[in-house]
């Protein structure tokens, strides 16, 4: 007997499945309010490159690198791929709003 959880199919699935997902990266990474990690990447990767990337941009280029990885080989659905890309532009959308 598979105790493995079902993919997600629908939209709320999706949306539900990314909430848990973050939940479950803040567990793994000590952060009580879900994985927060890209201020501090981006700060480091501006240090390195002396380019300004945001922490919204730096949502939307792990979107891009998902939805990349999903398309590469568009007859294989990449579940991974496609579950995170829901989670980035969750994040993504709170970095825009705080501004």
């Amino acid at each position: 007997m598979s105790l493995a959880k079902a993919a997600p199919t629908s939209a709320q699935e999706f949306l539900l499945g990314a909430a848990s997902l973050m939940d479950e990266r803040g567990k793994q990474y000590d952060q009580p309010d879900g994985e927060r990690s890209m201020g501090r990447a981006v700060r480091a990767f501006n240090a390195i490159t002396g380019n300004n990337l945001s922490e919204p941009e730096g949502w939307l280029l792990l979107q891009v690198l998902k939805d990349v990885r999903q398309w590469q080989n568009p007859d294989k659905y990449h579940a991974d791929s496609a579950e995170d890309c829901v989670a980035y532009a969750a994040l993504k959308a709170e970095a825009l709003a705080r501004g």
